[in-house]
């Protein structure tokens, strides 16, 4: 089960609206559609990401700046489609396609990867035996936190206290930066 939310600063406070990532495929829409939320282009758009207390992500949208992006733990947001779409190449310190490309070599014609046995006749659920998390795609996303971790200095929540929040994260988060009755209404 995912939350997501908007909360745009104005002159008058915080904002806060939830939102339908369903049309959300790249970080492109997602910065495109904390842009459309604000009345305001220069305002400051923070989008919430949260999954269950498995993970939470910030998204921040300054007028025109490139998103800032910080996650709680990739490697739990990597197997989340919400998470893939945050854990930018940027981000995770790799080229660009690199773990595409790694993947690509390693798939035959036939669709399976080099060096793994063709499944027995009539061996049904053959696949599931196959471990998915230790393939490239895995190794390039490590655990624990990832991105910028200032994120929210400038409003009140210093590196320290980001790394130290706890199951209830964007409540906590609101709270500090005083917009925890207009989060909870959108809650």
């Amino acid at each position: 089960m995912y939350f997501a939310a908007l909360l745009a600063r104005t002159e008058d406070g915080w904002e806060a609206s939830d939102t339908d990532l369903d049309n959300v495929e790249t970080l492109s829409d997602l910065t495109e559609l904390a842009r459309e939320s604000s009345a305001d282009e220069e305002e400051t758009v923070l989008v919430f990401i949260e999954q269950e207390d498995s993970w939470f992500a910030i998204v921040r949208v300054d007028g025109e700046d490139d998103p800032r992006i910080f996650v709680s733990d990739a490697a739990a947001a990597a197997r989340s489609s919400y998470g893939e779409i945050l854990l930018t190449d940027e981000l995770l310190g790799r080229e660009p396609g690199s773990v595409d490309d790694e993947l690509e070599e390693l798939v035959d014609l036939d669709g399976t990867e080099d060096g793994e046995p063709e499944p027995p006749a009539g061996a049904e659920g053959y696949e599931d035996d196959l471990d998915e998390e230790s393939g490239p795609a895995a190794e390039a996303v490590p655990p624990g936190p990832i991105g910028d971790l200032h994120i929210l200095a400038d409003l009140g929540l210093s590196q320290r206290e980001l790394l130290s929040l706890s199951t209830d994260a964007l409540g906590e988060i609101a709270e500090a930066l005083g917009a925890s009755e207009v989060l909870e209404t959108v809650r």
